[in-house]
């Protein structure tokens, strides 16, 4: 009776806390409400992403545990997920369909209370926030294991939409089917990123079995819930979605195989304090040049974390170079740097100073 009495006694205490949580919550609220107004008649942005970052990295200095560290973020992301949603409707554009990796990027970033609207492609996701019928836009660049998205960076030539954030999405395979049975499959369905990701698995495993190319991973699911005899290649969410089983999990030939994921918006992200810039530029042929255009930065001592090039579609033989360096657009090296690197170019544009991702 003791033991029992004892785990009541707790119970009683725990939903005393419960309740003065949701009293807290409600008074936070309250505030959020009131900082809407004063944005409002200021004419301020209402969504500031260098202040959330300034809150999880403040609670998470504050945490002296139990409470997984770790877990913090994702409780205030919803937290300040629903308080944005009563100061103005966020609406937040996406790769979809729903259940695609895109989708749990746009929900771990932005939360569950964002309207999130799938797109069929990536020019679609450009042109919802670009005509401002979305805030924000949640775009795939570049796997770890398979490399860039060309598709996203091309965007960029065009667009004067600035990258706001990134995402840095863990993505684990499953093989999903309506009877859980790896010898009830005969044909695969996927989006060919993840059927190439998991190419040494499926050799090994499943060799005469023909895959399928589709347009989405969720598509691939959509298919498999009709087909008793087929599977996808998916996100656990989607076997949810679609009330398929798991035939193996994690099938992914890397163990760590992560996607990049951008944010992009209309407007440049204030400086967090460890940031990221992002840069295109085309350079005049002529000998010595790679040497000249990395040595602005290699001399202020500024970190290139990835170059890429891609042909430029207007003139054969040219490309454009996609740079992406630590800092902000706004520190006096990076813009230094940026100044001197003009005077070898033909262009140069800034696509965006972001925090990075943590």
């Amino acid at each position: 009776m003791t033991d029992v009495k004892t785990l009541d006694e707790l119970r009683r205490e725990i939903d005393g806390l419960d309740d003065r949580i949701l009293e807290i919550l409600n008074r936070r609220a309250e505030l959020v409400m009131q900082v809407g107004r004063i944005k409002t008649r200021e004419n301020r942005e209402f969504h500031v992403p260098s202040r959330e970052r300034e809150i999880y990295e403040r609670l998470a200095a504050l945490n002296k545990g139990p409470f997984p560290t770790e877990s913090i973020r994702s409780v205030f992301r919803e937290i300040i997920s629903a308080s944005l949603a009563l100061e103005a409707p966020m609406k937040v554009a996406f790769l979809g369909p729903k259940a695609t990796f895109s989708h749990l990027a746009a929900m771990q970033h932005f939360g569950l209370a964002a309207e999130l609207v799938p797109q069929k492609s990536i020019p679609a996701v450009f042109e919802e926030v670009e005509k401002g019928r979305a805030l924000y836009g949640v775009v795939p660049v570049e796997n770890s294991t398979e490399g860039v998205i060309s598709h996203t960076l091309d965007m960029f030539t065009g667009s004067d939409l600035k990258i706001n954030a990134e995402i840095l999405l863990e993505v684990s395979h499953f093989l999903l089917s309506r009877t859980g049975r790896i010898e009830d499959v005969k044909k695969i369905y996927s989006h060919p990123q993840p059927l190439a990701q998991c190419r040494r698995w499926l050799a090994e495993n499943l060799p005469n079995v023909p895959l399928v190319d589709v347009a989405s991973t969720t598509l691939a699911a959509q298919i498999v819930s009709e087909d008793y005899s087929a599977a996808a290649i998916a996100s656990e969410y989607a076997a949810s979605l679609y009330d398929l089983k798991v035939v193996r999990e994690r099938i992914e030939d890397q163990v760590n195989n992560v996607t990049r994921f951008l944010v992009i918006g209309s407007k440049m992200a204030e400086k967090s304090g460890d940031d990221r810039t992002s840069l295109m530029f085309s350079v005049k042929d002529e000998p010595g040049i790679l040497y000249r255009m990395l040595e602005p930065f290699a001399k202020r001592g500024l970190n290139l974390s990835k170059i890429e090039s891609r042909p430029n579609k207007s003139k054969a033989w040219e490309y454009i170079f996609f740079l992406d360096l630590a800092g902000h657009v706004s520190e006096p090296e990076v813009s230094e740097a940026v100044q001197e690197l003009k005077g070898y170019c033909q262009f140069v544009k800034i696509l965006g100073s972001y925090p990075k991702a943590k």
